[in-house]
């Protein structure tokens, strides 16, 4: 199938997107499309989002660690950085689009800076869901499915996939790439706002064993033309890992993805 041109209603608001391609062999991928546009424009109006800085509290985690504190997450459509100062210490999370592909960053309360490994760098962090919605959709090998109208924590919800589909390599290892660029995005039918995003996470040492991982997003408020959730939640294995309430939001401020990821 040829590739087929997306946003072309919603692009010229997104002057940070390159042209967005999509490629499928899905009879529903038309579909799929329409209703990602939809969600796109529901989320940008008709505000071209360059960069954004949202900054707010957080509570982290993680077993018996139950930590408050505060949060600064910036973005651009290639590069993002979660900064959570904590009453345990400070923890980081920077990923950037590089020529060789992705690349992410952890920093614990340590200090020290390791590599995420790649599998689990394959998909959007999702912090941010118009720029989640791009980044699953912007490869020419990008492939989406609309679902349809189902139930998704209580409430209905439209459900549309996106993974990669890759030639040229075996058959295990392009499936096995397909699964980790999978993402599920589950928008509100009667706002298209995206209500949550899921994909897998994985150990470092195991890309074939899958951590269910879900961010949930509410409390959406108008800034500056654009519609942004201010209360993002992230769960693995249906347990609440963090929990992030934005106070403040800007919107294109100048910063770049080279800046963010020398931060």
């Amino acid at each position: 199938m040829r590739p087929t041109r997306l946003w072309l209603v919603v692009v010229s608001c997104f002057c940070s997107a390159a042209t967005l391609i999509a490629q499928s062999q899905s009879s529903s991928a038309p579909q799929a499309l329409t209703t990602l546009q939809g969600a796109f424009q529901a989320l940008s109006g008709k505000t071209a989002i360059n960069d954004v800085t949202l900054t707010g509290t957080a509570e982290r985690i993680a077993g018996s660690d139950d930590e408050t504190g505060t949060v600064v997450f910036k973005a651009t459509s290639s590069a993002n950085r979660l900064d959570l100062t904590l009453s345990g210490g400070t923890r980081s999370e920077i990923r950037s689009s590089s020529a060789s592909g992705p690349v992410g960053t952890w920093i614990g309360t340590d200090g020290v800076s390791h590599a995420m490994a790649n599998h689990n760098i394959m998909t959007d962090a999702g912090w941010f869901p118009a720029f989640a919605i791009e980044n699953s959709v912007s490869t020419s090998n990008a492939v989406l499915t609309y679902l349809g109208l189902e139930t998704r924590n209580g409430a209905p919800v439209i459900h549309v996939s996106a993974s990669q589909q890759f030639t040229g390599i075996p058959a295990n290892s392009a499936a096995l790439m397909q699964h980790l660029t999978k993402v599920d995005l589950y928008l509100d039918p009667s706002t298209f706002l995206p209500v949550s995003y899921v994909f897998n996470s994985h150990p470092d040492d195991n890309a074939s064993l899958d951590l269910p991982t879900e961010i949930r997003y509410s409390n959406y408020q108008s800034i500056s033309g654009a519609v942004i959730p201010l209360h993002v939640q992230k769960f693995i294995n249906n347990t609440l890992n963090l929990d992030l309430q934005f106070q403040n939001a800007s919107l294109n401020t100048g910063i770049t993805a080279a800046q963010i990821s020398a931060q």
